[in-house]
Formats: structure tokens, C-alpha cells, sequence
């Protein structure tokens, strides 16, 4: 008995979505008697980061209407100058002031490491990585580069020549710091 009710119940199923399936065809197809919306023979040049006139930043589309296919942007330059930047935004992870193509890093190898690591890093006249990398998810001190802290590129970027899209205000403490005090009536 149990097992005819099976088979029902399966049948059942099937026969819905043959018409769930029959249903979305139907509804999904274009009308016939549409004529095709030809396409654009020559993309526009999407390489504008605002939208003409209005001055404001339009990321998605760059300007080029939603029916016509756009240039993508060229790619930035990394920088290889090995000067050290300002930050952008507190607490934002230093950025890389040199080419790391080719660099390995991957759970056997880590080549930030060579240069950057405490012991090696006088060596090499490189920044050391920060205590906090050598840190656990429970603020002990490890031997090592903590897991997750391992993946540099995961937080820190190489510098480009790319344009700066948004304006930005932001001061470090050492800049505020260094402001003598205005003196008050």
C-alpha cells in the first residue's frame, strides 16, 4: 500500500514540473512578431569615469547607455618607486611600494617573507611585518606569521598610477600632530 502511494505521489511530481517547466517556456518566449533590436556596430568609448555634466562618479556603466557595450578602462601601472605612501583611511593595511610579479605565495612558500620577516628585515632594509601578524585570533604571540595573516594580498595591494575616483579628506595622526595648536582668546 505504502508503496503505491510512493509511485503516486512521484507521478505526481513529475506530471507538475513538466507544467511548471511547459508554463515558464511558454511565458519566456519572445513574441514572434518582434523585430530583433540591432546592435551597436561601434562600442562607445567607456574610459570616462564621470558622467558628462553632473560630476558625479558612475561606476557601473561610465556613462555609456545601458544598450550599448563599452570600452573597459585601461589597466593602471603598478609603481615600483619603493616610496612609502600615506594612508587613506585609518587603519588601512600599508601599501606595496614595488612589483611582486612572479612573487610566490602559497601555503608552502611565502616570499614577502625573504625581506619582510623581524629577522630578516635589516637585512634587506624593508619594513618588518607588524606584531600583529605574528598574533592568533586570541592575541597570543606565535614563533611564526600567523595563518591568517599569511596571505599578503589578501589585505596589501601594489601602488598604481591609477586615478584617484573619490576625494578624500583623511589626515594621519602624525599630520595632525604636527599642526602647532592655535592659541585661544
Amino acid at each position: 500500500m505504502q508503496n503505491k502511494q510512493l509511485w503516486i505521489a512521484v507521478a505526481l511530481t513529475g506530471v507538475l514540473m513538466a507544467l511548471v517547466f511547459t508554463a515558464g517556456w511558454m511565458v519566456g518566449r519572445p513574441d514572434r512578431h518582434e523585430a530583433p533590436v540591432p546592435a551597436t556596430s561601434t562600442p562607445v568609448d567607456a574610459r570616462a569615469v564621470f558622467v558628462p555634466g553632473a560630476g558625479q562618479l558612475d561606476a557601473l556603466r561610465r556613462g555609456v547607455p545601458v544598450d550599448q557595450e563599452g570600452h573597459p578602462p585601461p589597466l593602471a601601472h603598478v609603481e615600483n618607486a619603493d616610496l612609502k605612501r600615506a594612508r587613506a583611511y585609518p587603519m588601512q593595511p600599508p601599501t606595496i611600494p614595488h612589483a611582486i610579479d612572479g612573487y610566490q605565495v602559497d601555503r608552502n612558500s611565502n616570499r614577502c617573507m625573504l625581506c619582510h620577516a623581524r629577522a630578516n628585515a635589516a637585512t634587506f632594509q624593508a619594513p618588518p611585518v607588524s606584531v600583529t601578524h605574528y598574533m592568533d585570533r586570541d592575541d597570543q604571540f606565535l614563533a611564526t606569521v600567523s595563518p591568517r595573516r599569511y596571505f599578503c594580498n589578501q589585505c596589501h595591494v601594489v601602488q598604481t598610477d591609477a586615478p584617484v575616483l573619490v576625494a578624500n579628506q583623511f589626515r594621519d595622526i602624525d599630520s595632525v600632530l604636527s599642526v602647532p595648536p592655535t592659541p585661544k582668546e
